[in-house]
């Protein structure tokens, strides 16, 4: 999934240098200060987040718009469903 500079972004995080499991705990808890419909951007380094992210949104009803790999970190986008 890539990117669309036209999606509006509610909430930006920053998880660069966190380890797994804490990307998904400082999202569980950012997407709740969000409306539904609202979205999160977050960069983070640790690779775990390509599997992380995605199973975690399944198991909220949250929805993954968007995961890329750029150079040494990782952008993802999330809809707040739930």
């Amino acid at each position: 999934m890539t990117l669309a500079d036209d999606t509006s972004v509610s909430l930006t995080l920053d998880l660069k240098g966190l380890l797994c499991p804490l990307p998904v705990v400082k999202m569980s808890k950012a997407i709740k200060e969000l409306e539904v419909g609202q979205i999160v951007e977050a960069t983070a380094t640790d690779p775990g987040v390509m599997a992380d992210i995605p199973a975690w949104c399944r198991s909220t009803g949250n929805t993954l718009l968007a995961l890329d790999r750029r150079d040494d970190h990782f952008v993802f986008r999330v809809r707040r469903d739930a």
